[in-house]
């Protein structure tokens, strides 16, 4: 059986998803066990240049099923929104966006094979098909946001590894 758009995408963005999620958690108890406000981890940089942390988990959502939401009008565009600002908002943001990929049927995924999508960033408009959309630009935006996300902990000097990122594998069950 060929791999379908789907199991192609949504599977693993679940699978980080679920992993930043529980990354929060371990920001939040890090901030609690060492005293630190919030913020200090919510707004870190890698970089003087770099968006920060509550940024990059926002992104992760954008690049998942906000990048869905854009196949489906047909338009995708840079989300300017303020990134959630507590840990809590964070969740939130991700226990949403979780729910919604959950809900999509893969019968409409297929559906967007060839559709035509643009991405529109002010006056430039670059053309694709939905599919290539989705597995040229959205999946690895994903996956850049989601790795910053996680670089930015460990940068601060919170407990995590490799495992922590990968999150709850699929596992074949025998």
């Amino acid at each position: 059986m060929p791999l379908s758009l789907h199991d192609a995408l949504i599977p693993s963005w679940l699978q980080i998803l679920g992993a930043l999620d529980r990354l929060i958690d371990k920001a939040d108890a890090f901030c609690t066990e060492s005293n630190l406000a919030p913020e200090t981890i919510i707004d870190a940089r890698l970089a003087d240049d770099m968006l920060p942390f509550a940024y990059q988990v926002k992104s992760a959502a954008v690049h998942s099923l906000g990048a869905i939401e854009g196949v489906r009008s047909g338009t995708f565009a840079p989300d300017f929104t303020e990134p959630p600002a507590s840990f809590a908002a964070m969740k939130v943001r991700i226990a949403e966006t979780v729910k919604a990929l959950e809900a999509i049927d893969p019968a409409e995924m297929e559906g967007f094979i060839g559709k035509p999508v643009v991405f529109a960033i002010g006056e430039r408009r670059m053309p694709f098909t939905s599919d290539v959309f989705l597995l040229s630009f959205s999946q690895p935006n994903f996956y850049f946001h989601a790795t910053a996300a996680y670089a930015i902990l460990r940068h601060k000097g919170i407990a995590i590894g490799k495992r922590d990122y990968m999150g709850q594998m699929r596992i074949a069950q025998s």
